[in-house]
This record gives C-alpha cells, structure tokens and sequence, in this order.
C-alpha cells in the first residue's frame, strides 16, 4: 500500500512538473546558448562548397527539408547537394562515406540524434564539416552548439555559411557477458546507464511524434519507483569503486530539452568526459535532485555526484540497460567510454559579421520563407 502511495504521489509530482515545464517552453523564446568550449569558432572559407545531405527519409519533414537544401544551394550559385537517404541497414554513416569520397566540404545530417551520431562516425577526424539539420525528437547536439533547434531553416544557414569548430567525440565499448556481444559506438552528448536508459527504451512512440522530448515524462514516471542498481566504476584505470545507483551519465555536453542544463561544467571541447552519478532512493531523492538541476545550485547534495575522466569503465553483474544520445543501445554488463578529443568538424552560427560585400549568402529571412511554404505544400 505504502509503495502504491508513493507511486502515485511521484505520477502526480512528475505530471505537474511536465505541464509546468511544457506551458514554460511555448511561453519562453528559445535559448540557443552553445555548451561551453575552449576553441574559438573560425569562419569558412569563401566560394562555392560540395555540399552532401544525408537524410533520413522516415522523418516527417525530410522531403522539405531535401527541398530547402537544394533551393538554397541553387541560391547561392553552387552545384546541387548530393543527395544520400539513410535506411535501416545503415543509418548513415555509409553515405556519410560516399559523401567523403565525392569530396564533401559538408556532409548535412538531416534528421534524429541517431542519423547524426551515424555521419559523425565517419567524419572523425576528416576535413569535412558537419552540419545539421534537426528532424527528430531531442536533436540533443544541436542545442548544444547553440543552434536554433526549432527552426531548420537557421539551421541550415549555419551548415551552409555559419563558422566552424572542433569538437570533442566520446567512443564506447558495450559489452554484455551474457550473450557474449561487444558493441563499439560512437557519441556526442551522452550516455546513461539504469533508469534513463529505460524511460529512453520504453517511451511510446505514438507520443513522441505528438509530443516530442515531453514523451519521456510518461515513462519516466512508470519507472520512478524502481530500485537502485549495484555497479562498480572505475575513472582513469583508477581501483573501481562500488556504488548502489538509479543511474550513471557519461557526458560529453550537458543541456537537454526545456533548457535544462544537467551537467553545467560540461565543456565540449576539454578533452575529458563528465561522470554523473544519480543515487535517489525515494521521492525526496528525486525532488532534491531535480531541485539541484532546474535551479542550477552549486552545492553538493548525497544523491548526485560529479566526476571528470578521460575514460570510464562500469561493471554490473546482471544486465543493465544503455542508452546513448536518446536510442536505447541495449542491455550490457560492462561498458568502457573514452573521450576522442577534437574529433570533429561542426557548422556553428556566425560568431561575428561577415565580410562586407558577400553575395553567396541567401538571407535567412529568406531561407525561412521558403521553409514555411516548403511546410505548407509537404
């Protein structure tokens, strides 16, 4: 009785604050401050570009999206896009390959986190930008680079003229010694293993595409009143140390969706990745925690901890689930994550006015026009 209590009073508590936050976001403008970095972002070179668009043909937008692309590079007097669709079997970075082989000053990600992990796997370390066009639910790196996550439009000014910087990556080795799988990813904002693993795993499809990120609140509620998981975890080759968690982040950046920015020291670009780990045992846990995030509170607190570390290991004795930028990548027994430091090339929004005199430029008043009547005819 006393659990079914406690579960409904954290349904209620968690409804309330995802109506809160929902009806604070549609009031709000949009922030688009970037993560922090040390590398200052540098302006591309003049002349016409080879642009590549990998696009991910399932999302609703894609066909206006590859519309917008290609009317803006006519615009601006350069060669069509080359044009590469994911499918299931490859999700991009296949086609990011070819892009690279067809000599891509920018390879378009147009799509979910998962397309843009994809492409950026095969881009690491090549000259080649990417850029990005966000189509999916939590476009997680997009709102990190401090692009307008909600407007493709300015998204794509910034692919085509905006500067560029170098970023940080993060690779992951998954292992599972039960069924005797070793899975190697890449990703760029973060890792989790335990519960938000599982509220990623089990939000309902139906309600992503009517509600995008707000999803997650109906299965995070459904797994708030589950138990902490015994792990061991290792940082730098140090002796593991043994913890009782809900969950363990591994960051590369920290903002998520409705601003909230979950690791606030995160820097992009510093060559370490962030260890958070979540302990709360009860409602009170959870409220204290999510009190810490949302007011951005500087002192410490017993149900959140802070780490730094070029490379994490985690062990578990029976199967956790994983997640990495919001897909659900399976359930695993150990897993080893290590920053590759300024791994790639990003499109960020101009720093500072461009030279004076530029016609390549299309406007983005513009480019936003054309998007709405791309919107109005798709």
């Amino acid at each position: 009785m006393r659990r079914k209590i406690l579960a409904g009073t954290a349904a209620a508590s968690a409804a309330v604050a995802s109506i809160q936050s929902y009806w604070a976001v549609r009031r709000l403008q949009q922030t688009r401050t970037p993560t922090a970095s040390f590398h200052r972002p540098v302006p591309v070179a003049e002349g016409p570009q080879r642009v590549a668009l990998v696009l991910n043909p399932s999302k609703l937008q894609a066909a206006s999206a590859r519309a917008l692309v290609e009317q803006a590079c006519s615009d601006a007097g350069w060669e069509p896009p080359l044009v590469l669709e994911t499918t299931i079997e490859d999700p991009g970075t296949g086609q990011a390959e070819r892009a690279l082989a067809a000599g891509a000053d920018v390879v378009i990600a147009a799509g979910g986190d998962g397309t843009v992990r994809a492409v950026a796997q095969a881009l690491a370390h090549k000259p080649a930008a990417l850029g990005l066009l966000p189509l999916g639910t939590g476009n997680l790196l997009v709102r990190n680079l401090g692009l307008p996550y909600h407007d493709v439009a300015g998204c794509l000014r910034s692919a085509l003229h905006g500067d560029e910087r170098r970023i940080d990556m993060a690779r992951i080795t998954l292992r599972n010694d039960r069924t005797h799988v070793i899975s190697d990813y890449p990703f760029l904002v973060m890792g989790g293993v335990g519960f938000d693993a599982s509220v990623v795993a089990d939000a309902k499809q139906d309600l992503k595409e009517k509600f995008g990120w707000l999803a997650y609140s109906e299965a995070g509620v459904r797994h708030l009143p589950g138990r902490r998981r015994r792990i061991s975890i290792s940082l730098d080759g140090q002796p593991p140390q043994s913890r009782k968690v809900r969950s363990l982040l591994v960051a590369n950046c920290g903002k998520l969706p409705a601003g909230v920015d979950f690791v606030p020291d995160a820097v992009i670009d510093d060559g370490y990745l962030d260890v958070v780990v979540l302990s709360p045992r009860s409602l009170l846990g959870w409220t204290w925690m999510a009190a810490k995030i949302l007011l951005r509170h500087r002192g410490g607190i017993p149900v959140i901890s802070y780490y730094r570390a070029r490379e994490v290991t985690v062990w578990s004795a029976d199967p956790i689930a994983t997640q990495l930028d919001g897909d659900p990548s399976g359930a695993i027994t150990s897993l080893t994550a290590r920053v590759d430091p300024d791994a790639l090339m990003v499109r960020v929004p101009v720093s500072a006015p461009g030279p004076s005199g530029s016609t390549a430029v299309l406007p983005l008043s513009d480019l936003q026009g054309r998007w709405r009547r791309f919107l109005r005819r798709s």
